[in-house]
């Protein structure tokens, strides 16, 4: 609808564009993405004992986490033993269960 007016005006596609993003006029695309946690389960939840905790330097606090890897044939967990302040993976374990033996061989 705008092409005839625009040419006339020497204003092309990527410079009309140019012009919207600099006014804020672009629509801003929705992110895809994939809600995995459920935080509102009947098992037992723990309190963020870290959070008011000041960290400055390495190995004071590290964070676990276990994420699901394979296939239904071949389940395989990851978990993942990480320093919350470098962001330095510290231990990992890779078993074929949820059990808790996985996160403590991963330290």
């Amino acid at each position: 609808m705008l092409k005839d007016k625009l040419s006339a005006i020497n204003v092309g596609r990527d410079k009309l564009f140019r012009i919207l993003r600099a006014n804020h006029m672009l629509i801003k695309p929705k992110r895809s993405y994939h809600i995995t946690t459920d935080s509102h389960h009947r098992f037992r939840k723990h309190k963020n004992v870290v959070c008011n905790m000041v960290i400055n330097k390495p190995e004071q606090v590290w964070v676990s986490d276990i994420t699901y890897l394979g296939t239904r044939e071949n389940p395989s967990y990851l978990a993942l033993i990480t320093d919350a302040y470098s962001k330095r993976i510290v231990g990992y374990n890779v078993s074929a269960s949820l059990s808790v033996n996985g996160t403590l061989q991963a330290s």
